[in-house]
């Protein structure tokens, strides 16, 4: 079991445990750009937590650059899901609908 802090109030989940989605990419003719950021080197990852919360962890290319993970609501999770082109589970089916309108 491995302890993943995210922000500074104690907070953590096991990322072995959760189920995760790595960011797509779109080739622009020089490099892969990320569909999650709009960049060439900052990135993002989704995680969805064995206790059912959502988190997105960002980390860059940046020198001096620090990764982080932060929680988001469900609809938030969707609408990057959705970018990515990744299909949405079921129980986030509820929230896309509000995102298509």
């Amino acid at each position: 079991m491995s302890r993943q802090p995210i922000g500074d109030d104690g907070t953590w989940f096991d990322p072995e445990k959760a189920n995760q989605w790595e960011e797509e990419t779109e080739w622009d003719g020089r490099n892969h750009i990320s569909l999650a950021t709009g960049s060439q080197w900052d990135h993002q990852q989704l995680f969805h937590t064995a206790g059912g919360k959502w988190v997105l962890h960002h980390w860059s290319q940046w020198q001096g650059s620090r990764p982080s993970w932060e929680l988001i609501t469900a609809k938030d999770a969707a609408a990057w899901l959705i970018r990515n082109k990744h299909d949405v589970p079921a129980e986030l089916k509820s929230t896309t609908a509000a995102l298509e309108v």
